[in-house]
């Protein structure tokens, strides 16, 4: 989406019911690992937290030592857990309000969807009922060095005091979310625009807003003269673009055509 398409989209969300999410899990792949613990939370700028509920969740399989040591759940923890047969139905309403928001959404969603894909039920929720604040926060913040969730809260000295897990995990999105959603409701349209113009895109990104393939998007933005700055180290590394110069590019194009 353009800058202002994606301004739009935080407003008319700020103005909504939150629904905030996290999970815990046994691996990073959700065709093959499991849910271990699940929290929601409920919220509103105006109202603030209205509700949030957690559990442990029995992930039926072996939680990984390094899994155990980065998220404090041993396999002791959930072993007279519930089931997620028997847990994630009593989820299913909340999950369904709002908007679904997490820290990296695209991690939480997937799985998710792959629990109730073993339950025989659907989860799906549109594109415009989800609000992922890391992508909330690189548009915002675009030249912190880290956008994880433990550094965003030192960075904002947030009263949470454990990370990964799934509890403080959520009031901590649900934090940074109220911040940043009220800054967008506070702040001219004119300073929020030069905020997001200085968002470091992907090359990835950048070729999806020239309506273009990644390859022909390199070879458009290196022939208008658009500086980039390339992240990581040889062949994971990414180029990256400022979004008002890609923005530019596109609008010069559709002005030339």
């Amino acid at each position: 989406m353009l800058s202002t398409e994606l301004l739009a989209y935080y407003r008319q969300a700020s103005q909504q019911v939150l629904t905030v999410v996290d999970v815990e899990t046994t691996g990073r792949f959700a065709w093959s690992d499991r849910v271990m613990e699940i929290s929601v939370l409920q919220a509103t700028l105006a109202n603030g937290i209205q509700h949030q509920q957690t559990s442990l969740i029995n992930p039926q399989t072996a939680i990984p030592a390094k899994i155990a040591q980065f998220t404090g759940i041993s396999q002791a923890m959930v072993t007279t857990a519930a089931v997620a047969a028997d847990v994630l139905p009593e989820y299913l309403p909340l999950l369904n309000q709002g908007i679904l928001t997490a820290h990296n959404l695209e991690f939480d969603y997937p799985f998710l969807q792959a629990e109730y894909r073993r339950l025989g039920t659907d989860f799906s929720r549109t594109p415009q009922d989800q609000l992922c604040t890391v992508r909330l926060s690189r548009l915002m913040l675009p030249d912190l060095p880290s956008r994880s969730l433990p550094n965003l809260v030192r960075h904002f000295q947030f009263p949470v005091d454990c990370s990964h897990r799934a509890e403080a995990d959520t009031l901590a999105c649900w934090l940074l979310a109220e911040r940043l959603l009220q800054q967008i409701l506070d702040e001219t349209d004119e300073v929020l625009l030069a905020r997001f113009a200085q968002q470091w895109l992907p090359l990835k990104e950048a070729a999806k807003l020239l309506n273009c393939p990644t390859r022909q998007g390199r070879v458009i933005l290196e022939a208008a003269g658009i500086p980039h700055r390339l992240v990581g180290r040889g062949q994971s590394s990414t180029w990256m673009y400022r979004r008002g110069d890609v923005e530019r590019v596109r609008l010069e194009q559709a002005s030339s055509s």
